[in-house]
């Protein structure tokens, strides 16, 4: 009975998980190239394993075995191989679905040499998803070793591939991810629904490598500002009849409502639902904290560390031990432990609660319901969980010209300028190019260099613009030295365009020719003067005893010049001493003048002076 209520609750778990949800099918564009029949685009669902291109193409041609059609063996055995020959292009091998795991028509393919799988439905059906097997009934050994990318296609594009290759005809196909992840600004936001679940299979020790692998790149993202990166868990709450049961006191935490399947299947042993479902969201607490104090990149420490201090091989998966983890890390465990509050409670818990919710699908993005999971600018990640793979994603999902440069290194992709320059304009003597490489390709954009910016369709054509273009190749200008002198073509003050100098004549950008004036007899005109042509100018000069006057292009006597000028500065130095002369005797006399007045007025005050007439004396009468 106590073996029948758990298969009960765990088939709740995955009927809640399955039925309840809406799972999103992600899907890439498919485009057939020839035959002419079959010339259009079509959609492929992205299988979960591999590595799809995200962000890029594939070009290849469509093979469909004449044996081993469904790809369940190994193509050695029937003496087959994909692999491409020197000058072909990649094979896409097309496989028929049934009788074995997806994931093992892929492997198989990938050994015989094939660039990509198709499988082709056997069903009229909407696109599925194509997923990895349960681990406990498949070997999942070659499961992280799978490279190639895979999809899976409608039976009837199937049935028309099969039917123009038995005509003899050759099927191109290019698969196109580059609009596979939406890509609308310069940030990237991300999502990582994970589980500290540590003994589930292969599924979770591939998620706790990706864990540590990814985390110097994604902490390198965040703390630039690149990326917003969200952690996420998956819960279940317990049905109503089954609360008070012990497997779901076992699985779950305040009063059902949180519940996570038991890590071993084994009620009996090892650890319960309920302690993944409790360090789950102390995980998330962890988030939560590191965030609100602006340091969210280090739940990346804390996972990993977690995973190698706590196992719960070792009985370590114990909040003891996590907090030993969350101390070393600089964190607060008081305000952990109040985040994570009382998991007995018959309440709901905010952060898990926010969970469940968030776990339901919005907009462009379906429920979540596979572990692990990575949702990208609002849509899920297919393909193989590793650190290139999933970076190689990210990458793809900003605004083209944007990305980072972590995106741009050689492990990522290719630098397509790196050939011929990307077939857009370039200055081999200045070494600059109007090509800029992009995660999804390159761009013909002409440059800015140490503050000059060149304007052009920059496939053809750029040319520095500004006052400061002459510093940078001359401004594209003709420049040239001879003779110990040297003439540009480039004109400082003008912010565009290519003049050639006086005594020059050409288009002033490939070349600037020196003007003959002497042949051309534009200087040196008159009839005693001797012409000299130099480069970029000339000389005049005179026959016989001769002086050339530039100013008059004319040739004087230099005798004559001499008296002339001799006589000439005698006679300004005497007019400028007469004129001194003159100028300090009217001085002197005006000053005199000056003086004299004064004092005859002084002396007017006291007494007579001899300008003025007598003063008749009166004598009183009364004193005769």
């Amino acid at each position: 009975m106590r073996e029948k209520l758990g298969l009960l609750v765990c088939l709740w778990f995955l009927l809640y998980g399955s039925c309840l949800g809406r799972f999103v099918v992600e899907k890439n564009s498919l485009k057939v190239t020839s035959p002419g029949s079959l010339k259009d685009v079509y959609e492929c669902a992205i299988g979960n394993f591999g590595v799809p291109q995200y962000g890029g193409t594939m070009v290849g041609t469509v093979l469909y075995p004449k044996a081993n059609q469904k790809a369940c063996k190994s193509f050695e055995d029937v003496e087959i191989s994909f692999k491409t020959k020197p000058g072909g292009m990649p094979i896409f091998v097309l496989a028929d679905r049934g009788d074995c795991y997806f994931t093992l028509k892929a492997w198989n393919a990938q050994n015989a040499g094939a660039a990509a799988i198709l499988v082709a439905d056997d069903r009229v059906e909407p696109l599925i998803t194509m997923d990895t097997p349960e681990e406990e009934n498949a070997q999942a050994d070659y499961l992280q070793n799978i490279t190639i990318p895979s999809a899976l296609i409608s039976k009837a594009l199937g049935d028309n591939i099969k039917k123009e290759l038995s005509k003899g005809e050759m099927v191109n196909i290019n698969l196109d991810w580059r609009e596979a992840l939406p890509h609308p600004d310069e940030r990237v936001e991300y999502e990582f629904w994970t589980n500290s679940n540590d003994e589930c299979g292969p599924k979770c020790e591939s998620q706790i490598e990706f864990v540590k692998n990814f985390k110097g790149a994604a902490q390198i993202l965040e703390q630039k500002g690149y990326t917003q990166f969200t952690p996420h868990y998956i819960t279940w709450y317990c049905p109503d009849a089954f609360i008070l049961s012990k497997q779901c006191k076992s699985q779950c935490i305040n009063h059902g409502r949180y519940c996570a399947p038991d890590p071993e299947q084994d009620f009996s042993k090892g650890y319960d639902g309920k302690d993944v479902v409790v360090q789950n969201l102390r995980q998330a607490c962890f988030y939560k904290i590191a965030n609100e104090s602006g340091k969210p990149w280090l739940w990346w420490d804390y996972v990993t560390d977690f995973a190698i201090r706590c196992p719960m091989k070792e009985k370590k998966y114990t909040k003891d031990c996590a907090d030993q983890v969350i101390h070393s890390l600089g964190v607060d465990v008081k305000k952990i432990d109040k985040c994570i509050g009382d998991t007995e409670a018959d309440t709901d818990n905010p952060v898990l609660k926010a969970e469940q919710e968030s776990q339901i699908g919005k907009g462009s993005r379906g429920d979540v319901t596979i572990l692990p999971t990575l949702v990208i600018n609002n849509r899920q990640y297919r393909g193989k969980l590793d650190k290139g793979a999933v970076l190689k994603a990210i990458c793809s999902g900003f605004e083209e010209t944007t990305e980072p440069a972590i995106c741009l290194t050689e492990d990522i992709e290719t630098n397509e300028c790196r050939d011929n320059n990307g077939g857009c304009w370039h200055d081999k003597a200045a070494n600059i190019t109007a090509c800029r490489d992009t995660f999804r390709g390159k761009v013909c954009e002409c440059p800015i260099v140490q503050g000059v910016k060149f304007v052009g369709d920059g496939y053809t054509h750029c040319e520095a613009s500004g006052v400061l273009r002459c510093e940078i190749n001359n401004g594209g200008c003709w420049k040239g030295t001879q003779d110990g002198r040297t003439y540009s073509a480039c004109i400082d003050d003008h912010t565009k365009g290519c003049k050639c100098p006086p005594g020059f004549k050409g288009d002033g950008v490939k070349n600037c020719e020196d003007i003959d004036e002497c042949k051309d007899k534009l200087a040196c005109q008159c009839s005693e003067c001797k012409c000299k042509n130099t480069w970029g100018g000339y000389e005049c000069g005179c026959s016989g005893n001769l002086l050339y006057m530039h100013e008059h292009d004319t040739c004087i006597s230099k005798d004559v010049n001499t008296k002339f000028s001799g006589g000439f500065v005698w006679a300004i130095i005497l007019g400028l001493a007469v004129s001194g002369v003159a100028g300090y005797a009217l001085y002197k006399y005006r000053i005199r003048r000056y003086m004299d007045s004064e004092i005859r007025a002084i002396m007017a005050q006291y007494m007579p002076l001899d300008n003025q007439g007598e003063v008749p004396h009166h004598i009183p009468q009364g004193n005769v």
